[in-house]
């Protein structure tokens, strides 16, 4: 059981505070992955001291059938394995979210089982450990005001695309794509909707971000899905103003570098 696993495995502190481990044999190479993870400035990994991440060969729910199981473990137990087969690489997912309770002088938080092996290159494992501390950094830390002020003008100024398929469909009802409709000429804008807008948009612009700090990749690399993707200079608008407000570690670089139409 991952909560077994949390127990006996050792949890190794990076220099910027986040806590990790592997267990398993988890395909990892120990030097690129800690350099990933200290890829997490130190003023944003202040906000994810109840987190720990395991790197485990597979994460999967018990008793899974052939249905997507959520992230999140309910009342299933999360299970893993210590090695890869491709049975059990059929009922895993990408990760699972565990609560742990309190051990020692640790208190009680939140362990982000990553399934490495269903992973398998360096920039899927990269984008997918980042994008879980982008949720868990915006659950904990909010919204960035002035990143919500830029994304919400992009989004009333009909910037095409966004960042994530859960960006995309709440901007769409936000702006009166659903059943808020249109008044007075205007969108009905849905408060609610606009909150999920921003907090998704946030948490893609995080990951993205630490993303590029870690691994160097092709715009085109991010999409995935039927969503457009955001256009290349609402991106990078968006990605200066939080590599402004978290500015990388040392020994860390952020750059967008624009390639040349032949």
């Amino acid at each position: 059981m991952a909560t077994q696993v949390a127990r006996e495995v050792d949890v190794r502190k990076s220099a910027n505070g986040v806590r990790f481990a592997v267990f398993g044999d988890a395909g990892l190479d120990d030097a690129e992955l800690t350099r990933m993870v200290q890829a997490v400035p130190t003023t944003m990994a202040a906000a994810l001291i109840t987190k720990s991440y395991y790197f485990v060969p597979l994460a999967l729910a018990e008793g899974r059938s052939g249905e997507a199981a959520g992230h999140r473990s309910g009342n299933e137990v999360t299970m893993v394995s210590p090695v890869y087969t491709t049975d059990l690489a059929d009922l895993a997912i990408c990760h699972r979210n565990v609560p742990l309770a309190a051990t020692g002088s640790e208190v009680a938080g939140e362990g982000v089982f990553i399934s490495t092996r269903l992973l398998n290159d360096r920039f899927s494992l990269a984008f997918e450990f980042f994008i879980n501390v982008g949720h868990a950094f915006v659950d904990e830390a909010g919204v960035s005001e002035s990143f919500a002020e830029l994304a919400w003008n992009q989004a009333v100024a009909d910037v095409r695309g966004e960042t994530s398929q859960d960006a995309w469909e709440s901007r769409s009802l936000a702006l009166g794509g659903g059943e808020s409709g249109v008044r007075d000429g205007k969108p009905r804008i849905d408060e609610k909707a606009k909150t999920d807008f921003l907090e998704a948009a946030f948490s893609d612009a995080v990951a993205i971000y630490l993303l590029s700090l870690s691994v160097d990749f092709d715009y085109s690399e991010l999409r995935e899905r039927e969503y457009p993707l955001l256009a290349p200079q609402a991106l990078a608008d968006r990605l200066r103003l939080v590599a402004g407000l978290f500015p990388p570690n040392s020994d860390y670089e952020f750059a967008i570098r624009y390639r040349r139409r032949a």
